[in-house]
């Protein structure tokens, strides 16, 4: 990564059904940094069992780069426009690509997961996937921690040991919202959901 690339930020690119790894592949072959993190799991074909790997997070694709240039991303076939508000894309926050990145570099199960806005967030204190935090769930006779990119509000799940994680203190909720200071009527309220893809 060059000096100037690393003044990019991540931004999340929506693409088409099914197109995931065309455009990542398109990206990289452009040079752009991408990032499409992939999980395994099983899919009946109708006379077999097929290990398949899919995008965690179906129809969209991570992209490094300068967002007052991205028309060449938004030419590549099967890439439909970037996620934010308005015409102005909305950068996913670096540190969770990072905590992403390191998941899928650990290789420990992983599936997508609903996205959650409640429930108490947790640090990782120990092991390869050490300081990173998420939202921890009960799954079965184990626990699951569930990370989060707010701006997809989409999420992934992996399972934890008890004993690894520790409490963090609350943070304030990022989620994106945008209201008038003192709205005169319901319908001047702009909802959280009003993030767009642009």
């Amino acid at each position: 990564m060059t000096p100037h690339q690393s003044q990019h930020r991540w931004y999340a690119l929506w693409v088409k059904s099914n197109r995931e790894k065309i455009v990542a592949a398109a990206l990289q072959h452009m040079g752009y940094e991408q990032f499409l993190p992939l999980y395994r799991t099983q899919r009946r074909w109708s006379d077999r069992l097929k290990d398949v790997e899919l995008p965690l997070f179906s129809g969209y694709v991570f992209c490094r780069l300068d967002a007052l240039h991205r028309l060449p991303v938004l030419m590549i076939p099967g890439a439909i426009s970037f996620i934010g508000l308005g015409h102005a894309p909305i950068p996913v926050e670096d540190s969770e690509i990072t905590a992403l990145q390191r998941i899928v570099r650990a290789g420990v199960p992983v599936v997508p997961w609903p996205f959650l806005q409640v429930g108490q967030r947790v640090r990782i204190e120990r092991g390869s996937l050490r300081e990173i935090e998420g939202v921890v769930t009960e799954f079965k006779n184990g626990l699951r921690l569930v990370v989060s990119v707010g701006l997809l509000q989409r999420s992934v799940a992996l399972e934890i040991d008890r004993d690894s994680i520790t409490p963090v203190s609350l943070k304030m909720d990022t989620t994106i919202s945008c209201f008038r200071a003192t709205p005169k009527r319901a319908q001047d309220r702009v909802s959280p959901t009003s993030v767009r893809r642009t």
